[in-house]
């Protein structure tokens, strides 16, 4: 595959998804997540082997609706967090794909790129096993996985006897931010700016979190990733703001939760659940009481 004139052996496609650069990312590199999208419809997944490294190999058996099992052997070559990835399909059909992930204002935009070893291959390909329309079924897939996902979301909504302005401040600096939510190490409401906390777990244990800001509109909406150092999953946190008088509706939304480890109680959406619905229900409006 040294030939770099592609021209009629490429397969391309992009698409935006609606969805975050990291979760996107994280679904694309985590063989528990990956599994449940991969391939044409009515293909399911057994995952032996994902060493997401340049180098490292990605074994799988892809298993076909009609009972045909597709062996998977491939071999990472360019690994780029959270925006490409390169792999060789060393197994038949010979090919190497390139996707790239590009964030768009909260959003990412997919484009993955199939480079195969002859023409006389990729034409085969194409009319044999129809490749270009199992890529546009495997990328439906990912967008009905990633929007989809059973019980991966946390909604809440509460009124808050307080004016938006002191709503906003109380979700915005750093000082108000202690006195109800959580110490954090910096706080500028800009897209893009990150900051970190430690929160306390069931049993005591301390968990660093790491969140980057992802959109900040004054006084109506402020969002940001949400994840934990040294575990997997990526999450999206956002507050909505709606002006009523002098009090403020606030829409709390926790996205993602089901990317987050299943053998741990303090990921469980029922732990989120309790924990959103003291900070909004009982903490943030004695806060806005002072």
């Amino acid at each position: 595959m040294e030939n770099s004139n592609t021209t009629g052996r490429e397969l391309q496609l992009s698409r935006l998804l609606n969805a975050p650069r990291e979760l996107v990312w994280e679904v694309f590199t985590n063989p528990e997540h990956i599994k449940n999208w991969w391939g044409p419809n009515g293909f399911t997944n057994s995952i032996f082997k994902m060493d997401i490294r340049p180098g490292g190999e990605w074994d799988f058996i892809m298993h076909g609706p009609d009972g045909t099992d597709y062996k998977n052997h491939n071999i990472f070559k360019e690994i780029e967090k959270p925006g490409r990835i390169v792999y060789e399909h060393v197994s038949a059909p010979k090919h190497v794909t390139t996707i790239t992930l590009e964030e768009q204002d909260g959003k990412t935009m997919l484009k993955w790129h199939m480079v195969f070893e002859s023409k006389e291959q990729f034409e085969q390909v194409v009319k044999t096993f129809k490749a270009d329309e199992g890529l546009k079924q495997n990328i439906a897939r990912l967008e009905n996985y990633i929007s989809n996902k059973k019980d991966g979301s946390f909604k809440i909504q509460r009124t808050i006897n307080a004016r938006v302005e002191k709503v906003w401040l109380a979700l915005t600096d750093k000082k108000a931010m202690k006195e109800w939510y959580f110490d954090v190490s910096a706080f500028e409401p800009e897209s893009g700016f990150e900051f970190e906390f430690k929160g306390q777990g069931h049993k005591g244990e301390q968990y660093l979190h790491l969140c980057k800001i992802l959109e900040a509109i004054p006084y109506k909406k402020i969002s940001y990733s949400w994840r934990y150092d040294g575990h997997p999953g990526y999450s999206v946190v956002s507050f909505e703001l709606l002006e009523e008088g002098d009090q403020t509706m606030v829409t709390l939304t926790h996205e993602g939760l089901d990317t987050f480890p299943e053998n741990n109680a303090d990921f469980a959406k029922e732990s989120f659940a309790e924990g959103w619905t003291y900070l909004l229900g009982t903490a943030l409006p004695k806060f806005a009481a002072l």
